[in-house]
């Protein structure tokens, strides 16, 4: 790779993109890190991930301690286990966005990311860290009524049989301008945000309150949910393993997340 000006800022998705397998971030990765932060290049985690699967990231997050977490949802300070903000949806909309999405798409299950933590429907089978004993479980009309989602930042659909980019395309047309939509995941599992939320949203105000302009900075991503924020930054990343529709709307590419492809592009930066 050849030598480029140096950013103010890398702006990083996590799952496929920073970590590897198993979600670890490897001594090249943590030195690449440290040495940006040590050289005044900020370095900031944009990811799908809601806060509260930040904590063990924090050693590695830099000294100002932000990310951007829920696909733009929430941004917070990782250290301080602390919500800086959030951009929640509307109560009424999402219950209107979840009967269009159930009438298009039967058997569609949904789940609730909000500052008090995860709620899902019966239907939604879980996974990773979640169990029945750790959060609310009801239908998003009965979430909604006593107000066990308050504040929801993330609304997640999962689907048992369509294919994973199907289910995305079907749901953004039968959702419309109601709300964006994207995923990130392997799994039918699309990803929804408030009207106008994105990771590229959150990442522009942030830099904006940093003084950081587009151009100063370089991002890193592999699916739909980092492609509006690869089109922002000034310079951008897929990592080998991206998702098609990222390896063709990018530019720049580096080697796989497992061969960590952040890190040999931070290495050349500084």
């Amino acid at each position: 790779m050849t030598a480029s000006p140096r950013p103010r800022l890398i702006a990083t998705d996590l799952d496929g993109t920073l970590l590897c397998s198993g979600g670890t971030v490897t001594a090249r990765t943590a030195a690449a890190l440290a040495a940006a932060e040590a050289a005044g290049v900020q370095v900031v985690f944009v990811t799908g991930r809601p806060p509260r699967w930040m904590q063990h990231l924090g050693p590695h997050i830099g000294g100002h301690g932000v990310a951007i977490c829920s696909n733009g949802g929430a941004v917070v300070d990782v250290r301080r286990g602390e919500l800086l903000e959030t951009h929640p949806l509307d109560p009424a909309g999402t219950l209107t966005v979840v009967d269009l999405l159930r009438a298009e798409l039967p058997g569609t299950a949904f789940a609730f990311e909000f500052p008090g933590g995860f709620a899902r429907e019966p239907e939604y089978n879980v996974a990773m860290w979640e169990s029945d004993k750790e959060h609310p479980v009801g239908t998003a009309a009965e979430l909604f009524a006593d107000g066990r989602v308050d504040g929801l930042f993330k609304l997640l659909g999962k689907h048992p049989d369509l294919g994973p980019d199907e289910f995305l395309d079907r749901a953004r047309a039968a959702v419309g301008p109601l709300a964006e939509v994207t995923r990130s995941s392997p799994i039918p599992l699309i990803e929804i945000s408030a009207p106008g939320v994105t990771k590229a949203s959150s990442l522009a105000r942030w830099c904006a309150q940093q003084g950081i302009g587009a151009d100063e900075v370089v991002a890193f991503g592999d699916m739909p949910n980092d492609l509006e924020m690869l089109a922002w930054a000034g310079r951008s990343y897929a990592v080998a393993n991206a998702h098609p529709l990222v390896l063709a709307a990018v530019a720049h590419h580096t080697v796989s997340n497992e061969q960590d492809g952040v890190a040999a592009v931070i290495e050349t930066l500084l």
